[in-house]
């Protein structure tokens, strides 16, 4: 029998956390090694016989002691354990974003590259069983030449306010810009599908509501001390005791706190960023954006990504020449325009939900099954985001920023 791909992991927080489930869910597959992290009860969560914790990524570069890393810590401190770990002959699973700059995803990828070693980015969408069938779709020829491309990533009133107002997410300094922290994936994603790269964008967005000058008349600081947190639709107390109550301490509560039971929760509001108003962070990335695109060849594509809307999987409308295709996650409808032709219902076969705590829709199980079989195979086919494929999302995303400040087109540089 095959022995199973060893893993070392550099990031134990939640998406550390997502990937080892799947590997303690196939230990035929694949079977952690060593855990990376400075926190220790974060090592000790993913620890075990046979399982050697560090606090410092660095400490994997004395010997390999691994078949492949995965690099899961927060998007600043990407670049230098890839760019390390790919010299020391590591394969290499990077969360995405790759990194916050263009000049270090640049530096990762001719990294990587000159290692030789398998790569793949976090790029979870690109693995459901939804992005199967609507791929199935454009390729098989049933909507003629796509035309145009609608595309909308609805994040959700509360995903926003937990990650990307109150969460690591919500500041450019810490993070990245949100189109890079959230939406990387949907512009990797567009030209996944279509087969097209992004040649040029433009964008506008802003953060229009979550701040200061919006704050409700009567608002406290924190939503345990605030008398009108009961008709808030941003409030931390129903958001994260109604998923313990429900689901169990779960994503997002995982991230709120270790503990499992109500007081724990209570007491991370009390304290912690989490429990903050929403309209008194130290925020700054956008909370609505939209995105005007040209696809090579001609194709147009629009983007909108917004915290004002159900959390729910992305939506999508492809035009063509014979037909068009509308998805929302669950199912694809596709209309055929030429004589005999008709309206076909597929749907997904998967009822998984659409955000982290559902596995991104198969995404998670996918990439991994993808990730674990390249590595024991040698075949870099199994990835379906190489360094090539990732560094163009990427690079898309940073003309897109261009475009938002200077409120001009902007060209996507060719690699």
């Amino acid at each position: 029998m095959t022995e199973p791909v060893t893993l070392a992991l550099v990031g134990a927080g939640d998406r550390g956390r997502t990937y080892a489930s799947w590997v303690a869910a196939n230990p035929r597959r694949a079977r952690i090694v060593a855990v990376a992290d400075p926190l220790p009860e974060r090592r000790a969560r993913l620890g075990g016989p046979g399982v050697r914790e560090f606090s410092d990524w660095t400490e994997l570069l004395g010997e390999r002691i691994a078949d492949a890393v995965i690099v899961a810590t927060q998007d600043r401190l990407h670049a230098e354990p890839a760019v390390a770990l790919a010299e020391a002959g590591y394969h290499l699973l990077v969360e995405k974003p790759l990194a916050p700059t263009e000049e270090e995803c640049r530096r990762i990828v001719e990294s990587v590259t000159k290692a030789g070693v398998l790569f793949a980015v976090c790029h979870v969408l690109r693995y459901t069983p939804y992005t199967d069938l609507v791929k199935r779709a454009v390729d098989s020829g049933v909507l003629g030449e796509v035309m145009s491309v609608e595309h909308l990533e609805p994040v959700g009133w509360w995903h926003a306010a937990h990650s990307y107002v109150r969460g690591p997410w919500r500041s450019e300094r810490l993070a990245s810009p949100m189109l890079l922290a959230k939406s990387c994936h949907d512009l990797d994603w567009l030209g996944y599908v279509t087969g097209r790269r992004i040649a040029k964008v433009s964008s506008f967005g802003s953060l229009g509501h979550f701040r200061a000058d919006r704050r409700p008349d009567g608002a406290a600081d924190r939503c345990l001390d605030c008398s009108i947190e009961p008709g808030c639709p941003y409030s931390a107390p129903r958001l994260y005791l109604g998923t313990l109550r429900d689901r169990g301490p779960v994503w997002p509560v995982s991230v709120v706190t270790g503990g499992t039971d109500e007081a724990a929760v209570l007491e991370a509001l009390r304290t912690g960023p989490y429990g903050r108003c929403v309209y008194a962070c130290d925020n700054d990335v956008v909370d609505h954006q939209v995105l005007a695109m040209e696809l090579s060849g001609g194709v147009t594509a629009t983007f909108t990504m917004t915290a004002f809307s159900e959390q729910t999987h992305r939506q999508t409308r492809i035009f063509g020449t014979h037909g068009c295709l509308t998805g929302d996650g669950e199912k694809v409808t596709v209309v055929d325009f030429r004589p005999g032709g008709r309206r076909e219902e597929w749907a997904v076969a998967t009822d998984a939900g659409s955000n982290a705590a559902d596995g991104h829709g198969g995404g998670d199980a996918g990439l991994m099954d993808a990730f674990v079989r390249a590595v024991r195979t040698g075949d870099a086919a199994h990835v379906r985001s190489g360094p090539a494929e990732s560094l163009d999302g990427h690079l898309a995303v940073f003309a897109a920023e261009r475009a938002r400040h200077t409120g001009t087109v902007v060209a996507v540089p060719d690699k």
